[in-house]
């Protein structure tokens, strides 16, 4: 049986939370798993400086962390580089459809701004935030049933601002 190597073990015990962390700095599972790969080399490279008194997860989060700098740095200057074989969709974009499309997102988003407070508050928490109705009534204090009624005026508002008729 080979000699465990304990550092080892331990970075792969945060390899889950360094993948949460990298997921929240830059919002897309690919970059993220990047980006863990490079905060593990890193740390595998550096191991023999590191204080053995300072904690390994902060020292591997500040890797990340500094690595996720050096990337947004990176991108700012060199810009996003983009395979058309790994999205050939890019090949035909509709401009109508896509123009069509950021319209109506406009458009509700100003219909979602002009309802009253209250109405607004659920449908951001049940519709955007996805929130049960349950959940909603808690955060807000307030029982289902009215969580029910504006979310439905709510709806109905907004359905009526982007001239959607016959929708509830």
């Amino acid at each position: 049986m080979p000699p465990t190597d304990s550092f080892a073990d331990e970075l792969i015990a945060l390899l889950p939370a360094l993948r949460r962390y990298a997921l929240s700095l830059c919002r897309r599972a690919d970059q993220a798993d990047d980006l863990v790969q490079t905060a593990v080399e890193r740390a595998f490279a550096a191991r023999a400086s590191r204080d053995p008194a300072q904690p390994l997860r902060a020292w591997t989060f500040r890797i990340l962390r500094n690595a996720f700098i050096d990337q947004t740095r990176r991108t700012a200057t060199r810009g996003e580089t983009v395979d058309i074989t790994d999205n050939p969709d890019l090949l035909s974009v509709d401009g109508a459809h896509q123009t069509e499309v950021h319209l109506m997102l406009a458009s509700a988003r100003a219909a979602m701004a002009a309802l009253p407070p209250d109405q607004r508050d659920v449908m951001h928490l049940v519709c955007v935030e996805e929130m049960s109705y349950a959940e909603t009534a808690a955060l807000l204090d307030i029982p289902i049933g009215t969580v029910m009624s504006r979310l439905a005026r709510a709806r109905s508002a907004v359905a009526k601002s982007l001239g959607m008729t016959g929708i509830t």
